[in-house]
């Protein structure tokens, strides 16, 4: 369990992130900002709790590794790196410009801390297990650590990449669902239902646990109880909403890929300042 004190600076770090990839989108106008908006509160355990990691030496052999396989989501990605301390946070401000080093989904030649080029959804989790493979021949302790989409999670190579995991038995392989329900096209039950993912994952021989996919402590409690696994890799389904932390955005496939000017960066950035607000109050 996290105490008091680390939980409320978790929370407030997952708010700094929405910040972050709120002005880096409506720095260009337009941007992926729901699916990066949901895996905020993840991305703060990860980079500022869990992950053993050196943002001085971003390819530090004994560091754990982040794979985001939907790679559309790089602008969160980006936004935790700038504030964990891997480049200035007026770097972010070129997000997807001519000559930028923030493409619009992930890529490891261009950004400090970005572990793995992703955005071809699915791949994400074959070279996941690909590294957490490598990372065991070479008699590392690593974790590898990869997000996944519930839309993404319609990729059959997902599934190839879940069956090998398992065979390979590979415990310091920690993976997450980003399960708010939504895809592009709209309801993922509708596109293309995942049914009960829980225990499809088990099924694939995981061990697979759901979260509240906002909540700092479960996800830390879950990714401490998943580091016991000796056998097995393991699923952490994330119970999340899209466009979390902005009323205007939470729970709209719309938010996809949306539109930001400046008169609705400030409508959100105040969003985001209310529940500063509470959290600081305790509220």
């Amino acid at each position: 369990m996290l105490s008091k004190d680390k939980k409320l600076e978790l929370a407030l770090t997952a708010n700094e992130i929405r910040k972050e990839i709120i002005k880096t989108i409506a720095s260009i106008g337009v941007g992926h900002v729901g699916g990066s908006l949901s895996i905020a509160d993840l991305l703060a355990v990860l980079y500022f709790d869990e992950m053993r990691v050196d943002p001085k030496n971003p390819k530090w052999e004994d560091r754990d590794w982040l794979v985001c396989s939907k790679g559309h989501a790089g602008p969160a990605i980006y936004s935790a790196l700038a504030l964990r301390g891997y480049f200035d946070k007026s770097m972010l401000y070129t997000l997807n410009k001519p000559n930028t080093n923030l493409p619009s989904h992930c890529d490891m030649k261009k950004t400090p801390g970005i572990d793995m080029t992703t955005g071809s959804l699915g791949q994400g989790a074959s070279a996941a297990v690909g590294i957490a493979v490598g990372n065991r021949l070479k008699g590392k302790d690593s974790y590898t650590y990869l997000i996944l989409g519930d839309g993404e999670s319609q990729e059959g190579q997902v599934w190839e990449a879940a069956l090998s995991a398992a065979q390979n038995k590979l415990s310091h392989l920690i993976a997450f669902l980003d399960n708010n329900k939504l895809q592009i096209d709209g309801l993922v039950d509708e596109v293309c239902s995942l049914g009960d993912i829980v225990a499809k994952f088990k099924a694939f021989g995981w061990n697979t646990v759901m979260v509240d996919g906002h909540d700092v402590e479960a996800l830390h409690d879950a990714i401490e109880a998943a580091k016991t696994s000796k056998d097995k890799p393991s699923m952490i389904v994330l119970d999340t909403i899209k466009g979390k932390g902005v009323k205007k955005f939470e729970g709209q496939a719309s938010c996809h890929n949306a539109n930001i000017n400046a008169d609705l960066e400030k409508e959100c950035l105040a969003d985001l300042d209310e529940i500063e607000k509470n959290l600081r109050e305790g509220k």
